[in-house]
């Protein structure tokens, strides 16, 4: 239990780190992941080497920290080609696979590994609603004119949304599904173009010198007959050089600071954890 305390104070005290970085930065320096890949690993392997506990003797609590490794270099990898994550996030994911597993059972470490990404995601989604809330509130005058403007521009659709609502919601006295999807049909266009109001607020002027790797442009740019693009992985250093040759002032998206969520799945995972270890304890005890 101690190891897994240890594992646990680590990577709090390591996101927390990173968490104020990304909330400054909107960047985490790579040390960060890989230090603690390598005090987790290290830790693991030092701790089953010098164990004296005959459970302990085998290399298992180390080997389950290079599987909990492996296991979230492929999803990290999969989220940040799939757009999912930016590339210091995925990182950060990689990294705690190394910490995730607090078990020497495999399959019990694949359902904790399992409850954190549920519970990464659940924070996730909280999280960016309430982010986008701060973001409109900030630029209500703003988001109210992009707004408007994104609804008179498609009113064809919100016509065609609202007809079909009617059709469907007609269909909800046969089956009360269809009740429900008529409401998400007519409120979908509304939140669609709510949340692309809420994408123009993000936007902002920087200097082209204070550009950093990783930052997403706008729009596309055009230097000398190539185009740098918009979006993707962000912007490279070869980009960054090109950019500064030929802009003084760049707009670029501003990103949300991420890392808190994997703190506050983190914590969740751990509270989750304890709180049924202490009922299988307790259950033990009572009945032994």
């Amino acid at each position: 239990m101690y190891e897994t305390i240890f594992l646990i104070v680590l990577a709090v005290l390591w996101m927390g780190f990173a968490s104020v970085q990304d909330w400054k930065t909107r960047s985490i320096s790579n040390w960060i992941s890989f230090s603690l890949i390598i005090f987790a690993l290290g830790f693991r392997f030092f701790y089953s080497l010098f164990s004296s506990s005959l459970h302990d003797m085998s290399f298992g609590f180390f080997y389950q920290g290079l599987i909990g490794l492996g296991i979230f270099f492929v999803l990290g990898n999969l989220f940040y080609y799939g757009r999912v994550f930016a590339g210091g996030d995925a990182k950060l994911m990689i990294a705690l696979g190394a910490v995730l597993p607090f078990t020497w059972n495999f399959f019990v470490n694949l359902e904790i590994l399992a409850l954190f990404l549920f519970l990464f995601f659940l924070t996730g989604g909280a999280y960016g609603i309430l982010w986008s809330i701060f973001i409109i509130s900030r630029h209500f005058s703003y988001f109210k004119k992009e707004f408007k403007a994104r609804l008179a521009k498609n009113k064809k659709m919100l016509n065609f949304f609202m007809l079909f609502s009617l059709i469907v919601f007609a269909l909800g006295f046969y089956e009360i599904f269809f009740v429900y999807l008529g409401i998400f049909s007519l409120f979908a266009p509304f939140l669609y173009f709510g949340a692309k109001a809420a994408d123009e607020c993000m936007v902002k002027n920087i200097k082209a010198k204070n550009l950093e790797e990783g930052d997403l442009l706008y729009k596309n740019l055009k230097i000398k007959g190539k185009t740098i693009n918009a979006g993707g992985y962000g912007l490279s250093e070869k980009e960054i050089k090109e950019i500064r040759k030929r802009f003084k002032i760049v707009k670029i998206k501003e990103g949300i600071p991420f890392v808190p969520v994997f703190l506050i799945g983190f914590l969740l995972l751990v509270y989750f954890y304890f709180w049924n270890f202490l009922i299988i304890e307790n259950l033990l005890g009572s009945l032994f």
